[in-house]
């Protein structure tokens, strides 16, 4: 079935897409775009996926959210059975790549396609999905439609959630013709899969076809605040200064050593960083009087972040000693890591070996919609091979044909799962 799946096809579906919110730039090299949630770009991107799922003969839905759902149900299969899903989003960061999302949208429809095209008879109906607001730059942190799939977040909080402007996800999705009704439900999913580019360099440099992801990394965020005193940066003596920048200084290096002590000691893939700071009054010529801190705390084991945040804790603790600064620590958002389905993982393993291509296991360092899937029912994340591990940025890339390499992962597994013959 692997060689159904059409490169041709699903590079036109991908660069197509890539027109939506278009960025215009004079290197070459570079393919941007920006696609909010609920903008212009993002009504013509999901039309577009919206009249390809039909012309692929899929009975198309959308629920409250502008979750875009499109099921096969071919006479093999039992409509009441529960179907394989597979699926992921069109929204971008600002400047984002054309890959990010729109691969795994486009390459569950061309999974889809394949089997048809191969002649394929699964016992069960297979979905094709996009969810609302994965990147979180509109109206909500990230993954919005799938948390709301999964009852995590109800549709009346999430429709109430509002962008800069002040208005609301409801109002947007009544504007751009995507207010939907009632709500996914991956409960009633057989399996979920999801096929991303990696972000990252593993597989360019085992020159693997696909990755099957063991855990989706945790994450947890920290705000730290360092106050000091604010005074004359001429008149005042260093001895006499209570300098918060200084303090958070030292602040910032503890959570860069306290994450490589855990990769030299534990795990390797635990990563620490400070993302922001917010110095006050940030004047050249005045000492600094505070500075609020925000801190990212990953990996696949939840002790080695816990080991992270006690590092920072105690590290607050001593710089009050030390430096007689006040600090304060909140811990807003905590997301254990979340292991994959190994009967799906090892569908994947099989189709790969089926394909003629060679899969390895790896680990995501970012978040998915297939986090919240994967508390509901069996989920699995597959990577294609990602440039210089570059996302989020107009020269992401992924070769076609790496491109069409991880779908034709993606098709043999669904449609192992799904019962095909």
């Amino acid at each position: 079935m692997h060689d159904a799946v059409d490169a041709d096809r699903l590079r036109a579906d991908i660069e197509a897409n890539g027109v939506f919110g278009a960025v215009e730039y004079e290197d070459p090299e570079k393919r941007g775009r920006t696609v909010r949630t609920g903008t212009e770009a993002n009504r013509k991107a999901r039309d577009r996926l919206v009249e390809r799922m039909e012309d692929a003969g899929l009975d198309v839905r959308v629920d409250a959210v502008g979750n875009v759902a499109g099921e096969w149900c071919p006479p093999s299969a039992d409509p009441d059975a529960a179907p394989v899903a597979s699926g992921s989003h069109l929204d971008s960061v600002p400047e984002g790549g054309i890959f990010d999302g729109p691969l795994g949208t486009y390459a569950a429809l061309e999974a889809v396609r394949a089997m048809q095209d191969a002649g394929v008879e699964p016992d069960r109906p297979v979905l094709v999905v996009n969810f609302t607001e994965e990147e979180g730059q509109t109206f909500a942190d990230g993954l919005l439609g799938s948390s709301v799939a999964v009852g995590e977040r109800t549709p009346e909080e999430a429709l109430a959630l509002e962008n800069d402007a002040g208005e609301t996800l409801g109002e947007a999705l009544e504007r751009i013709g995507y207010a939907g009704e009632g709500t996914l439900d991956p409960r009633s999913w057989e399996a979920f899969y999801e096929l991303h580019i990696e972000q990252d360099t593993a597989l360019e440099e085992a020159g693997a076809a696909a990755g099957v992801v063991t855990t989706i990394t945790g994450i947890t965020h920290c705000e730290a605040t360092v106050v000091g005193e604010a005074n004359h940066a001429g008149a005042t003596a260093m001895g006499d200064r209570t300098d918060a920048l200084a303090a958070a200084s030292e602040l910032v290096l503890e959570v860069e050593s306290a994450a490589n002590a855990v990769v030299d000691a534990s795990s390797p893939t635990a990563v620490g960083t400070v993302g922001s700071l917010d110095v006050s009054p940030n004047a050249t010529n005045v000492v600094p009087g505070r500075v609020d801190l925000g801190i990212d705390i990953r990996d696949v084991e939840y002790r080695s972040m816990e080991t992270v945040v006690t590092a920072v804790r105690d590290e607050l603790a001593r710089l009050e000693a030390d430096r007689g600064v006040e600090t304060a620590f909140e811990r807003p958002f905590d997301l254990h890591p979340t292991p994959m389905s190994d009967r799906l993982r090892e569908a994947a393993h099989r189709a790969g070996t089926a394909a003629g291509l060679e899969t390895m296991d790896i680990h995501s360092g970012a978040a998915h919609d297939t986090m919240h899937v994967a508390g509901v029912t069996d989920a699995s994340l597959l990577f294609a091979p990602s440039r210089d591990g570059v996302s989020h940025n107009p020269r992401e890339w992924t070769d076609w044909d790496d491109c069409a390499d991880a779908t034709r992962v993606l098709a043999g597994a669904m449609a192992e799962v799904a019962g095909a013959e």
